[in-house]
């Protein structure tokens, strides 16, 4: 083996150690540089991250909520429905017990109401479907005022930072190095970024979120005016059947 193989090992292999080195520290160097930009944010930045953090809880409560409320309205409102024109209604009143979803609460109101008069009927239903779209919108006005206040206060943490930046410059008398200028420019706009990210999130969240519940209310309305219209449906003049109109005149 000649001297001159050796020295080229020995040089690459000096060469490619501190790759080597540097690759492993990669993930530690990702985590810290990541706790450095939260701490060079200064305090503005823990609130930032408390509103970050409600607005995760928020989303997944709110959407597990939402997604345990939808339901298939054209099958409860026939399988209601059904039940009532055979004057059934204690067979209709269960199967809505047993449902339990926002539909259903709504059609046992009218259902306990039958053989009252159909204003008193149409109104115990309008306001259990308001009832219902409160409860399932409830909290969402925190998604929308994070999204307004974190962007806010993303840019007073810097303001609040370039005022100290102007500060350093008047103690120095205008001595300062370009390079620390930028730096405590660019740790100032840290909290921008990140109120910015927490209110593009929260924003999301929300319109995500108000999207699935209207079309969740706008099934309610269906199904409460189909109930309402089955209620004032002329009786038949077959002796054998039932209607909803002889229950109320019951």
């Amino acid at each position: 083996m000649s001297p001159s193989f050796v020295s080229s090992a020995l040089l690459a292999l000096s060469q490619t150690a501190p790759s080597a080195l540097d690759s492993t520290q990669t993930g530690a160097g990702h985590a810290a540089s990541l706790l450095d930009l939260l701490v060079l944010g200064g305090w503005v930045m823990v609130p930032l991250v408390l509103l970050s953090v409600l607005t995760i809880y928020l989303f997944i409560e709110r959407f597990v909520t939402i997604r345990q409320a939808a339901s298939d309205p054209d099958t409860i409102t026939d399988r209601v429905g059904r039940h009532v024109r055979n004057g059934d209604v204690n067979a209709a009143l269960q199967y809505c017990n047993e449902k339990d979803v926002p539909i259903t609460r709504i059609l046992r109101q009218g259902l306990e109401r039958l053989g009252r008069p159909i204003s008193e009927i149409q109104e115990a239903v309008q306001a259990a479907g308001k009832h219902e779209t409160f409860d399932l919108e409830k909290r969402t006005n925190l998604l929308a005022s994070i999204a307004g206040i974190a962007p806010m206060l993303g840019f007073f943490g810097t303001v609040v930072g370039m005022i100290r930046a102007f500060q350093q410059i008047q103690t120095l008398q205008g001595n300062v190095n370009p390079a620390v200028l930028a730096g405590g420019i660019w740790e100032a706009l840290i909290t921008t970024a990140a109120g910015l990210l927490v209110g593009i999130l929260a924003l999301f969240s929300y319109n995500f979120l108000i999207g699935r519940i209207r079309r969740l209310s706008n099934d309610m309305e269906r199904s409460a005016t189909d109930f309402i219209d089955l209620l004032q449906e002329p009786v038949s003049s077959s002796p054998s059947s039932s209607s909803p109109s002889k229950e109320l005149s019951a």
